[in-house]
């Protein structure tokens, strides 16, 4: 395994926004993807981070993601927005529904921001962490291209279709818990193929519905769920927040967040937020103490302490990445970038 190279959270960014920019980003949609990328990585979410430079690129460059997209933002309902991210990336749309949609939240109380013909959105902890900064408790839902079948069945149906969930506290960073409803995000295998490393056991079956540690039979096969016949309960109740209340596209009707070939995804995004004093005035006081009996037991931690833990490390040494993604970066940022991914 080649060795990682350091790079400052800075620097990441702006790399990444000159490369996006040299290659016919503009540099709004530029900045909000690249902050997307470098705070995955800093999360220890390298799925989500640098990893996904190549794919974009060469999705920007086939037209499956448009890089001039027009966000629209319709409001149906007083608290409730519709965003349509126009077959482009889904950050800058989820901008607007995080900033708008906070300010509906603080003044009904309780605000739904869906997001339709959407593309891979990387680590929803991001998002659900910006809303709880501003008091409020905010869970997530996104659907994504199939990957793990029904129980019982041996087609795959759902996408990976995780879920986040945030709370904010006074004195410390948000309460975050992020989680795919595969027993490992799809990133990661994506990740493991790139990188020429093989995938554990009980991570993915192939296509014939056998175990295998190949990261491409994984691929071309079905995502293991998590807690088995409810971790495909919970990625229909997903589905169906996120694709079907947003009038997106299924999991089995979008294309690949991974190949430059095919149509637009068109997937969604259901972001929930609520005014957590409003509602309760004594809610930090509760979720402290609540908080404080986990911390308290025995052998037991908060969810979100590896994340938290990684960030710390990257806010003060910085980030550890794979120097291919590195070049590809400096390459496309110099215009020396091949036609094709790596």
């Amino acid at each position: 395994m080649e060795a990682l190279e350091r790079v400052s959270l800075a620097d990441a960014t702006d790399m990444l926004v000159s490369a996006f920019c040299a290659s016919g980003v503009p540099v709004g949609p530029a900045r909000s993807v690249a902050g997307a990328l470098v705070a995955a990585e800093a999360q220890g979410q390298a799925g989500h981070g640098f990893s996904r430079f190549g794919d974009y690129l060469a999705q920007v460059r086939s037209g499956k993601i448009n890089p001039h997209a027009k966000i629209k933002v319709h409001a149906p309902r007083p608290a409730s927005l519709l965003i349509d991210a126009d077959c482009g990336f889904a950050y800058p749309a989820l901008d607007a529904a995080v900033e708008q949609g906070a300010a509906l939240a603080k003044q009904y109380g309780i605000a739904a921001m869906a997001v339709t013909n959407s593309h891979h959105c990387g680590a929803l902890s991001i998002q659900v962490e910006r809303l709880a900064e501003q008091g409020l408790v905010a869970m997530m839902f996104a659907n994504a291209p199939k990957a793990i079948a029904p129980w019982g069945g041996k087609q795959a149906l759902f996408g990976t279709n995780p879920i986040a969930f945030a709370a904010p506290r006074l004195a410390q960073a948000p309460l975050v818990i992020d989680l795919s409803l595969s027993k490992v995000a799809r990133g990661k295998i994506m990740n493991a193929k790139k990188t020429g490393q093989p995938i554990p056991e009980g991570w993915a079956l192939d296509r014939d519905g056998q175990a295998t540690t190949d990261p491409d039979a994984a691929l071309n096969g079905t995502m293991l769920p998590i807690a088995d016949a409810k971790g495909t309960s919970l990625a229909l109740m997903v589905e169906i927040l996120a694709a079907v209340l947003t009038s997106a596209a299924l999991s089995s009707e979008a294309s690949s967040f991974f190949a430059a070939e095919g149509p637009p995804p068109r997937v969604g995004q259901l972001l929930l937020a609520i005014d957590a004093k409003g509602l309760s005035p004594s809610f930090y006081q509760r979720l402290d103490s609540l908080l404080s009996m986990i911390e308290g037991s025995d052998g037991a931690r908060l969810p979100g302490a590896r994340r938290l833990a990684c960030l710390a490390e990257a806010q003060a040494r910085g980030l550890m990445v794979q120097p291919r993604y590195l070049q590809s970066v400096r390459a496309a940022a110099s215009g020396a970038y091949p036609s094709r991914t790596a």
